[in-house]
């Protein structure tokens, strides 16, 4: 099933004690790069995080965030700083003795006193954590997945419907080149008749070697056959499915590559015509090809 980069999806999961919300977001991108948002305190799980990410995902930008919701009040631990406080008493006694000064240490002076009692997380049980970052990750995963999926099967239903119309125009190519040998001969019959008003006679075996000459050099023959091959080949990886992005922007540049040589080569005006709508397909399928994974 061929895949779209472009994606978003959410999951949500609670432990009894923390909400988990877990957002992926994903654009097109040469390559896989996965960048990760989550409070420090859990950032032991990032490396989790991405590995899970990258066996749903193998090329994009793509971004996760993940959000935790503290439901109860058991993840604080209040902690007295004994030796600050010991330190800050003396040190105001020493204040007080040596300068004579007025006034009581008293507990709510001490109390506030930097470090002197500090409010920290409880200490994580990682493993927990993990699991219930895992399982909303997962959920999130699973809705990205069928986006893409989703879009990719929309972006695979116009690529084949562009490579047919391709396949239309190179048709057409293919009945008008094999006339372009015989008209080049009569119109150079009718010029030369033209300039030597009828004075000379010019052997028709040197007309039509000249004919000839002219066709060799506009034969496009091997360029229609390797066109009509990547089209070919582009529906069946379209038809497979998988990772086939790159195969199909090298695939596309390649189309490309002959239907520049075909307009270049064939001088005639139906011919470029239709290569001129060629070419507006192909960069059309260009522009689909990445956003697909």
């Amino acid at each position: 099933m061929i895949k779209s980069m472009t994606g978003f999806g959410r999951g949500e999961y609670s432990d009894g004690k923390r909400n988990f919300t877990v957002e992926v977001k994903s654009v097109n991108h040469r390559y896989s790069d996965i960048y990760v948002k989550m409070p420090r305190r859990y950032s032991f799980a990032e490396d989790m995080v991405k590995n899970i990410a990258k066996e749903y995902i193998s090329r994009g930008k793509t971004e996760i965030s993940i959000m935790v919701e503290n439901i109860t009040e058991d993840d604080m631990e209040i902690r007295l700083n004994e030796p600050a406080a010991e330190q800050y008493i003396n040190n105001l006694q020493k204040l007080k003795e040596k300068y004579g000064l007025y006034g009581e240490v008293s507990l709510e002076l001490i109390a506030g006193m930097p470090d002197v009692i500090k409010s920290i997380p409880s200490i994580e049980d990682e493993a927990e954590i993990s699991e219930a970052i895992e399982k909303a990750l997962r959920a999130a995963l699973d809705m990205h997945d069928k986006m893409r999926t989703v879009e990719g099967q929309k972006l695979a239903e116009d690529l084949d419907m562009r490579a047919d119309l391709v396949s239309g125009y190179v048709g057409k190519i293919k009945e008008r080149a094999p006339q372009l040998g015989k008209e080049y001969a009569d119109n150079l019959r009718t010029r030369i008749a033209e300039l030597v008003d009828g004075t000379i006679d010019v052997p028709e075996d040197r007309i039509l070697l000249e004919a000839a000459i002219f066709a060799d050099k506009a034969s496009i023959t091997e360029e229609l056959v390797r066109l009509g091959s990547h089209i070919s080949q582009l529906h069946s990886i379209l038809a497979s499915g998988g990772t086939t992005g790159k195969k199909l922007d090298f695939l596309v540049q390649e189309m490309n590559r002959e239907a520049n040589t075909i307009g270049a080569k064939a001088n005639d005006l139906d011919i470029t015509k239709y290569m001129l709508e060629i070419k507006a397909e192909v960069e059309k399928i260009r522009e689909q090809v990445q956003n697909i994974e």
